[in-house]
């Protein structure tokens, strides 16, 4: 009989204390452990996110040590990758995509060509990512391995069927991006009406149909867009809030959408976890009832009815004026009775970022995919509240408590140095000495650019020592993704589930509800509380 072992070895990168990156060979090997996983699933990971070739494992350091993780996943790795057996889909493709000429002319074949092998490809859905319905299509012809846009594009229509390295891909939405774009699809990818929501799923079979040759057929899309309008009229005998001036945008908020990596979806919520948290417990709620995320303060609401407030985060004045013109100061972080007719109102920030308003009971809003987290990047989630809206607050059940709460940590100020511990990894190794020194010394400055997506950092360059293409990979809240300007983007809640960027470090668990809260004009420095160190695992798998 021929010998049917062969050669197999992977690295175990670290990201945080509960997860690791396992890198392997190739997309075959990667998607193979993955299948291996879930076919027979070890206790104590919570989530595996594959990519071109790894998989980010998410676990519970106290149900499974990191070490006896390794021992488990070495055990699976190095087994045959599944055949496809999810549901055929097919794609019907108008072939004019603004790189299609380009891309001939890279490949050195003709349009027809190009269009030809790509009709001709069995592609099947390997992962998702970058954003919600984004599936990233393996098995076309390795003759239209095409290299990204080297600029990418700062807007790509929804429906654009593109090409990257050995990919084939459709944006689900209007984004950037920087794939080749070779055509454009009348289907939607991406639906919150459609069960599932996402087209596609790891394990789709996909074909493209051209559509100047086949009858090719279209979905028709929802009129319903991912932001699911939560605002509703006022109910007799349930007491509301009636919005009546806003600062910056306000989100409603929870925990997140775990579980939903499948559909290219991160966990959002709260960028603030322990704020939002401590608002609900000083009010009475469960820890993931819906909340207010309020940022940079500016918001006045008149209560209708009674309930009671809590704000949480970032410190600020609390006015409140009573329906009979009287004034009293509300207290932070400690529970506060309204009455009907009360107007309250929040100024600007003392320090911090983004506060969290709780009310007794949360806030009746419907949930979107399980969740009523506001994602901004993904744009999924209930709509943000306007000025006139009328929000109505759920009935309280009886005997509910209020607590008492003490800030987790010191809310930052602008004028501040930030310290954030970081685990390096799990692409340390991708830049120089020197850089990973001017990254660990330097202090970074805060740019208006940060959002609930990232914070964007300036200073000093960092230079790598690898300039090759990273395949996709997923990313999590905390990771400094480092593009190629050299200037770190510390993701925060609503990060892309996969990037494209080495990752030169993780913040510290300990520290992410913190990062959360550090304003423009704030400086951060990084300490590093776990230095770079990949174990490589050799072997002969069968």
């Amino acid at each position: 009989m021929p010998n049917t072992t062969r050669d197999t070895s992977m690295r175990i990168l670290p990201v945080r204390g509960d997860c690791i990156l396992v890198e392997l060979a190739d997309l075959g090997e990667a998607l193979a452990l993955f299948d291996a996983l879930k076919t027979r699933p070890i206790k104590g990971i919570t989530e595996i996110i594959p990519a071109a070739r790894t998989l980010l494992v998410s676990f519970d350091p106290y149900t499974v040590s990191d070490e006896a993780l390794v021992d488990a996943i070495t055990a699976l790795a190095g087994g045959e990758r599944r055949a496809a057996t999810g549901a055929l889909v097919e794609i019907p493709v108008r072939y004019n995509g603004e790189d299609l000429a380009e891309v001939a002319g890279i490949l050195g074949m003709s349009a027809a060509d190009v269009i030809r092998l790509h009709g001709e490809s069995d592609y099947v859905a390997a992962f998702t990512g970058f954003a919600p319905g984004f599936a990233y299509l393996s098995g076309g012809d390795p003759r239209l391995a095409v290299p990204r846009r080297k600029s990418p594009r700062t807007q790509v229509p929804a429906g654009a069927v593109g090409l990257a390295g050995e990919f084939s891909g459709i944006y689900p939405k209007t984004s950037p991006g920087g794939w080749q774009l070779i055509g454009t699809t009348p289907l939607a990818m991406f639906d919150i009406d459609r069960t599932p929501a996402s087209l596609l799923q790891p394990g789709s079979r996909i074909k493209f149909r051209d559509m100047a040759k086949d009858a090719a057929y279209e979905i028709q899309t929802s009129a319903r867009s991912a932001a699911a309008k939560a605002i509703v009229s006022p109910e007799a005998d349930t007491a509301s809030i009636e919005i009546l001036s806003i600062g910056l945008p306000i989100l409603f908020q929870d925990l997140g959408r775990a579980g939903q990596a499948g559909q290219g979806i991160s966990v959002s919520g709260a960028a603030d976890r322990a704020s939002f948290k401590a608002a609900n417990r000083l009010v009475g709620n469960p820890a993931n009832t819906t909340a207010l995320e309020i940022t940079l303060g500016g918001l006045s609401f008149r209560m209708r009815g009674q309930s009671v407030m809590a704000l949480t985060g970032a410190t600020m004045p609390i006015s409140i004026t009573g329906a009979d013109g009287s004034k009293i100061s509300g207290l932070h972080h400690t529970a506060i009775a309204l009455d009907d007719g009360d107007v309250v109102s929040l100024g600007t920030p003392e320090s911090g970022m983004r506060s969290y308003l709780a009310l007794c009971d949360g806030f009746d809003v419907a949930p979107v995919l399980s969740s009523t987290a506001t994602d901004t990047l993904a744009q999924i989630g209930p709509a943000a509240p306007a000025v006139g809206d009328i929000v109505n607050i759920r009935t309280a059940p009886a005997n509910t408590f209020v607590s008492l709460e003490e800030p987790a940590f010191a809310l930052p100020s602008a004028t501040e140095t930030i310290v954030l511990d970081v685990v390096m990894g799990p692409r340390t190794d991708w830049f120089s000495d020197s850089a990973v020194e001017s990254f660990l010394t330097q202090e970074w400055s805060v740019t208006p650019q940060s959002s609930r997506v990232g914070i964007r950092l300036s200073g000093d360059a960092l230079e790598r020592s690898n300039h090759s293409e990273l395949p996709s990979e997923a990313t999590v809240r905390g990771a400094l993704q480092v593009p190629a300007s050299g200037q770190p983007v510390l993701f925060l809640a609503d990060h892309p589930l996969t990037g494209g960027y080495p990752v030169i470090a993780n913040v510290a668990g300990h520290h992410l509800d913190l990062a959360g809260q550090i304003p423009v004009g704030a400086k951060i420095r990084f300490n590093a509380v776990s230095r770079f160190a990949p174990r490589f695992i050799p072997g002969k798998c069968p």
